[in-house]
């Protein structure tokens, strides 16, 4: 197996860390072009994952910014997601596995953008 070393910033190897061990993978969809553009990334179905019923059960209420702002996902999404990072540190994840962990880390993302917009908005009000 072949060796590759490139010299990168520390904020980039930084935000790479958590992704250390798929970067071979990653590396092989990037240059594969169909395989990038035919295969999504998270290959499991997002709905199996009830973390993420859990945001679109919220999210369907409709909920005020106050409640946006407040929201938290169950205790037991929360000790998944602990879970999932534990077993990362060790690279002891399966595919399906990093997959979710994927999904957490977009739902994540997600929610903060959320939080941020109905801070922005409880402001103007």
């Amino acid at each position: 197996m072949a060796e590759l070393t490139i010299q990168i910033s520390d904020e980039l190897a930084q935000r790479l860390e958590p992704l250390r061990n798929r970067l071979p993978e990653l590396l092989w969809q990037l240059s594969d072009t169909t395989t990038l553009i035919n295969q999504p990334i998270v290959k499991n179905q997002t709905s199996d994952i009830p973390a993420y019923q859990e945001v679109l059960d919220f999210l369907i209420k409709r909920p005020t910014p106050a409640e946006i702002v407040a929201f938290k996902v169950s205790t037991s999404a929360q000790t998944r997601l602990q879970e999932l990072l534990e077993k990362n540190r060790f690279a002891a994840l399966s595919s399906m596995e990093l997959a979710e962990l994927d999904v957490y880390e977009q739902l994540e993302q997600m929610i903060i953008l959320l939080k941020s917009l109905a801070l922005k908005h409880a402001e103007q009000i």
